[in-house]
């Protein structure tokens, strides 16, 4: 009998056809540490495509904090939390984590895309429910997949499609609201005051995927939940290591009962390695950091109000961005390549997202800030992307009278 994976590969032609137009921007070699600027093919470049929101990557007190762990530690813990792979300050992480989220317990993941997983598929049974903003995370999207329960999506932000959705739920179930707290590709904020009625309204819960927000709005950058006040009113908070705390990584805080649940039913916990001591040591020292020197988040937000402003102004569109994430919208996927490609040509590392990523006709370029970046190097790297826009035939549009706004705590 003929074997059929083989065929199935070879039908596999998105990344080769990209390829054949010498348009493709993925999987490129970066020489140097994660900062505003980088080294590739050995030629310097401004990094506007990093998640790295504080710049703490190569910050000294983390990277000695990492070499201090490994002379203590080693490289690894060999096995899960659940068996031998809990150390000392796995647990000071989670006890500083509830504590900085305002919950009673956290608990540590390898990732935070196995928090997603874990956390999403342990929670929903069989008869139960999980309602996704359809802009969520592939993670979350994930998560749901792996649960047994049922999976309804609303309209991106839409309060009024999120009601339709509850209503047509039993009341005698388990609803749990799926959300991010800062969207990852447009940039956009979660209307929580308005979920948070809904929820009381029909007995649901919340999850709060707060990894773009972490580090970037709420007292000393505790997220979404911090910023509108309303803590008490989410269930579940998740965050990530890999960005603002620049490590690897992932934790989820909730009340102590759910925690002590998710530390027995969470697969992709009971049966992952735990976060290397190098890992935890970098994200206790990064949350030292944001909580006694509020300056970087301070900087991260001039920087964006800096590079908000002047790409509204060379006729950009932005969307509803609400954050450091400027998604410079293209709406043609090749004209979006080829933006890519010839700025790196000029120096500027920008990320393409196309679909499945976003919709079809949202193409764009993902145009991130980071606090340590300069207004000299974010006004390069503007005058290149709009001397390549035009270059390439993507249409600018004046209109200055867009109002930023924005709350850091």
């Amino acid at each position: 009998m003929q074997k059929r994976l083989k065929t199935k590969i070879a039908e596999f032609r998105d990344a080769i056809a990209i390829k054949e137009k010498g348009l493709y921007p993925y999987f490129r070699a970066i020489e140097s540490g994660q900062d505003t600027e980088v080294f590739i093919k050995g030629k310097k470049v401004l990094m506007f495509g990093s998640n790295s929101y504080l710049g703490l990557t190569n910050h000294p007190r983390i990277e000695e904090a990492a070499k201090k762990a490994i002379e203590k530690y080693g490289t690894g813990c060999a096995g899960s939390r659940f068996l031998n792979g809990t150390l000392d300050i796995h647990i000071e992480l989670e006890k500083r984590l509830a504590k900085f989220v305002g919950k009673e317990d956290a608990l540590l993941f390898s990732t935070g895309f196995q928090v997603n997983l874990g956390v999403l598929s342990s929670v929903v049974g069989r008869n139960d429910f999980l309602i996704l903003d359809e802009y969520d995370h592939a993670s979350i999207i994930d998560g749901s997949r792996l649960s047994f329960g049922k999976t309804l999506k609303y309209r991106h932000n839409d309060i009024e499609d999120l009601e339709s959705k509850l209503r047509q739920l039993p009341e005698d179930v388990v609803k749990v609201i799926a959300t991010e707290g800062i969207f990852s590709m447009e940039g956009d904020m979660v209307k929580l005051p308005e979920i948070v009625e809904l929820a009381d309204k029909y007995g649901a819960n919340i999850f709060l995927d707060e990894a773009h927000s972490l580090g970037v709005i709420g007292k000393n950058g505790a997220g979404a939940a911090s910023h509108f006040e309303l803590t008490d009113h989410v269930d579940m908070v998740m965050g990530t290591f890999s960005k603002s705390f620049a490590s690897l990584g992932g934790f989820v805080a909730s009340d102590s009962e759910t925690i002590d649940y998710l530390k027995h039913r969470a697969r992709s916990l009971l049966f992952s390695a735990s976060m290397t001591p190098a890992s935890v040591a970098s994200v206790l020292t990064a949350l030292d950091i944001m909580e006694t020197e509020p300056e970087h988040i301070e900087n991260l937000w001039k920087n964006t109000e800096h590079a908000k402003k002047l790409l509204i102004d060379a006729g950009f569109d932005l969307g509803n961005t609400e954050s450091p994430i400027l998604p410079i919208l293209v709406r043609d996927p090749d004209k979006t390549f080829l933006l890519t490609k010839y700025l790196l040509e000029e120096g500027v590392f920008v990320n393409p997202v196309v679909a499945p990523a976003v919709p079809p006709d949202d193409s764009l370029i993902r145009f991130s800030l980071m606090a340590t970046h300069t207004f000299e190097q974010i006004e390069e790297a503007i005058e290149k992307i709009t001397a390549v826009a035009i270059k390439i035939g993507i249409e600018l549009h004046k209109e200055t009278d867009k109002v930023l706004s924005h709350k850091t705590a």
